[in-house]
């Protein structure tokens, strides 16, 4: 049954960010694409990670993370992020350091800088609940994820 939900979910299309966080002096980043929002006032947002993860515990008990929603021009971002040493994925990447220590990247469509506010434990991942401290935003099309495929959004 898994891999048959796993490809029922993928039908439902969303667009693609790259999650970064700090630890021991080091940059952390990962793909994901189970970003959303919660509330405004206070400003809240999501994400989940897997428990297996290798980078579980820099998202979990860091202190918080920097959610970087790509544009379709960093397309080739979502795979770099998903394999291979942190420091490798961070090679080549245009960064900017948040005054929270954390990376964000330069050409983000948006990004959140976030406190953790509370980890929630949900099967095999956790959903992390984030407040959000500063933002930021551009006009450029978003990249997609739907249907296993990366895609462009033509219609906004």
């Amino acid at each position: 049954m898994s891999r048959a939900l796993r490809d029922a979910l993928g039908q439902w299309a969303t667009g693609v960010a790259i999650v970064t966080a700090r630890q021991n002096d080091q940059d952390i980043g990962l793909t994901c694409n189970s970003f959303a929002s919660v509330s405004l006032d206070p400003a809240l947002v999501l994400w989940s990670i897997q428990h297996s993860s290798n980078c579980y515990e820099a998202f979990t008990e860091g202190g918080g993370y920097c959610v970087n929603i790509l544009t379709e021009d960093d397309a080739d971002l979502v795979w770099k992020f998903t394999k291979g040493e942190h420091a490798e994925r961070f090679n080549g990447v245009d960064l900017t350091r948040l005054p929270s220590g954390r990376a964000r990247l330069t050409n983000a469509l948006a990004w959140f800088d976030c406190d953790l506010h509370k980890v929630i434990g949900a099967g095999d991942h956790d959903i992390l609940l984030g407040q959000v401290n500063d933002f930021a935003h551009q006009s450029a099309p978003p990249v997609l994820f739907g249907q296993g495929k990366l895609g462009r959004l033509d219609a906004l």
